[in-house]
C-alpha cells in the first residue's frame, strides 16, 4: 500500500495528533545522539513530513532487557496511546538470555497492551553471532512467532539495513548515528502508518 494511500485510509482519530510510544532500549533511546537525533525525533518530524501530525514519546530505556520493559511497563504509557513500537530484545541477546524467558516477557508486553486495545507495531532483532547458530536460530524465530501469535503488524528487524554498515553507525558498531536512525525511520515508516490504521 502507498504512502499516498495509508495516509487516505487512516481512521478520523488520527487528525487529532496519534499519541506513539516508542517502547524499547537505548537503539530507540537514542544512545549516544543529541536528542535531535535520536528516533522518536526523527519519527515524528517524517510523520509529519507525510502528513501526519503525530506525537512521538521517547520510552526507551539504555540497557534495557526485555525483563526490564515488562516489569516498567504500566507506567512507561501514558493515559491515552495510539500506538506502541515495542523495540526490546538486542540487550537479552547480547546477553545471552534463555530465548524463552525472552519470549515470555515480550508475549506479556504484547498480551498487556491487547488488553488495553492498543494497537502494536513489533519490531524484531537478530541474535549476535557469539553464542552460536542454535542460539541465533531459538532467538530470531521467537519474534515472529510472537507477532503471528498476536496479530500484530511486525517489522523483522528494526536494525535492518543498518547493522554491520560502519557508515551507519556510532564508533561502537552497535548504536545507529544520524544517518543511520533516518535510514531506521525511512523503513520503518510505512509499518507505523499501517499500525496506526489497525487502530
Amino acid at each position: 500500500m502507498g504512502l499516498a494511500l495509508i495516509l487516505s485510509v487512516l481512521p478520523a482519530g488520527a487528525d487529532d495528533k496519534p499519541v506513539i510510544v516508542a517502547f524499547g532500549d537505548s537503539l530507540s533511546a537514542g544512545y549516544g545522539l543529541d536528542v535531535a537525533d535520536s528516533f522518536p525525533v526523527r519519527l515524528e518530524a517524517a510523520l509529519r513530513a507525510g502528513g501526519v501530525e503525530g506525537k512521538v514519546i521517547n520510552s526507551g530505556v539504555s540497557g534495557d532487557t526485555t525483563a526490564g520493559g515488562r516489569a516498567r511497563l504500566d507506567w512507561s504509557l501514558p493515559g491515552h496511546v495510539d500506538l506502541v513500537i515495542v523495540e526490546l530484545g538486542a540487550n537479552d541477546g547480547l546477553r545471552g538470555i534463555d530465548p524463552s524467558e525472552t519470549e515470555a516477557n515480550l508475549d506479556a508486553i504484547l498480551t498487556t497492551l491487547a488488553a488495553r486495545d492498543i494497537p502494536v507495531l513489533f519490531t524484531g532483532m537478530r541474535a549476535p553471532p557469539n553464542f552460536g547458530r542454535e542460539y541465533a536460530a531459538a532467538f530470531d524465530a521467537l519474534f515472529l512467532r510472537l507477532a503471528a501469535r498476536h496479530d500484530v503488524v511486525f517489522y523483522p528487524f528494526f536494525l535492518d539495513g543498518v547493522a554491520a554498515q560502519r557508515s551507519l553507525n556510532q564508533p561502537d558498531g552497535i548504536h545507529p548515528n544520524r544517518a543511520g536512525v533516518d535510514r531506521i525511520v525511512m523503513r520503518l515508516l510505512p509499518f507505523v502508518l499501517r499500525a496506526l490504521n489497525t487502530g
